[in-house]
Parts: C-alpha cells; structure tokens; sequence
C-alpha cells in the first residue's frame, strides 16, 4: 500500500473512531511498525492528528468541551493514578487550591488526613472533601451548568483573597508551543488567577490532552508541573526540555 493511501485510510478509521492503535493499523495495512509510527509522526506534524501511547487520536475542535459527567467517565484508572501522585506531593499545613477538574476530584480519596485547607470552584468537590473532614472555602462567581464551575467576576475577586502553597488544575490541551489551553475563556482566567497566586502549580492531565489547542489560554508550558501517565517517547521528549513532567505509571 503506497504512502497517500495509507494516510487516508488512517484518517478515515480516525474519524470513525477518534482512536485507534498501532497494532490495528499494522494489521489493517500490512506493514510495519516502524511504517505506521513514520506515519503517525508525519500525520501529526501536519496537525492531522495527535500521537498518543500505543496509537492516534482524533484532534479536537477548539471551542468542543464534554460535561463534568462525561469527563469524569474518560480514562477513569489513568486519572486515578494521576490523582494519588498528585494527592502524595500534599504536606501538612499546605493550603490549597483546587480547580474543577474531574481528574482533581479523584484526587480527593487520597488526600492526606492533615492539617490542610482547600479553596476550590469546583462544586462537585464540595460534598467529598467535606465528608474526608477536609478544611474547605469555596469562592464565589458563576455557577457554570456544564462543568459545575464557579466562574465570572465573583470567582475572579474571591481568589485575590487568598494565597496558596499548591495549586492543582486541569486542562483540556497541552501544547510545546501554545502551551495549556481550555475552551472557555471565562474558565481560563479562574485558572490564570489561582496560579498566579501559588507558589507551585501542577496541571493534572491524562496522555489525551497532549498535543490538543483549545480557544482561550490558560498558561505558557512553563509555568507549571505537568503529572500524567504513559506518554510516547517522542512526546515525552518533546516536553521534557520545555518544562517539569512527572509520568506516573502503573
């Protein structure tokens, strides 16, 4: 099977479903591994496609975001083991900010029973870090429908009442170059502002979310520790250079 063929037969399985691994493109086309990985790589340098660990995935559109329920369902043991990494960096008496993130969330199970205080937007944290006995504010703002966040003005002036040891958010994209994106600007600028109010930031995010731009940006690459699982080797080597990566695996 020559090259153009083989690039439209990927992109085709990829739009019928959004994902699709190594093995099942070396199958389907009869080729190598190595081929299918030449492939993948040029397909994603001409922004057809994203590498993810073992395949492809379907790049998304810039303004598309699931609900809270819909993203809490995604890659659920990934965002686990993410989560009690994340949970593991808490100290006693850390005061903390938590974004509503459905990876964050998860984080709750494992916190420490500390002394320790959490600020949060994320209303569907409230009840669980209340149940663990965790210390817990939530500031004020907008209550968004979609993701259950506290956002606007309100959200915006309640942070600049607090200071925080670590921060943790989530995001929808990771980027070398355009660095963490999301597709709500409103969101954005709750997220802008808790880390610009901490001392350490770390952005929460499974292997989907890499190579993905969304509308309104949250940060550079820089700006903060990424914690996720098993990434590509050219992936990872991609962002190690840029910034603090932590993969966590199984």
């Amino acid at each position: 099977m020559l090259t153009p063929e083989r690039h439209r037969l990927i992109l085709q399985i990829l739009k019928e479903k959004n994902i699709v691994k190594i093995q099942d493109l070396v199958d389907l086309t009869e080729t190598s591994e190595s081929t299918i990985r030449r492939d993948l790589s040029q397909l994603e340098e001409q922004k057809h496609l994203k590498r993810i660990h073992g395949g492809a995935a379907r790049l998304q559109g810039k303004l598309q975001e699931p609900s809270m329920i819909e993203k809490s369902a995604k890659n659920l043991q990934e965002k686990k083991r993410i989560a009690q990494y994340a949970a593991s960096l808490i100290e006693e008496g850390d005061c903390i900010f938590f974004d509503a993130g459905s990876t964050i969330k998860e984080m709750i199970e494992f916190l420490p029973v500390k002394e320790i205080v959490v600020v949060t937007n994320g209303l569907m944290h409230v009840n669980d870090l209340l149940e663990k006995g965790i210390q817990t504010y939530v500031i004020g703002g907008y209550a968004k429908p979609k993701t259950n966040a506290l956002i606007g003005r309100g959200a915006l002036a309640s942070l600049e009442l607090y200071r925080f040891d670590k921060c943790f958010i989530g995001v929808n994209g990771i980027h070398s170059q355009y660095g963490f994106t999301t597709p709500d600007q409103e969101e954005a600028l709750v997220k802008q502002k808790a880390i610009s109010q901490s001392r350490e930031v770390f952005v929460l995010a499974d292997e989907t979310k890499f190579s993905e731009v969304y509308f309104a940006k949250i940060a550079d690459i820089h700006e903060a520790t990424i914690i996720t699982n098993e990434l590509e080797t050219d992936t990872h080597n991609q962002y190690a250079g840029r910034t603090s990566i932590k993969v966590v695996t199984s």
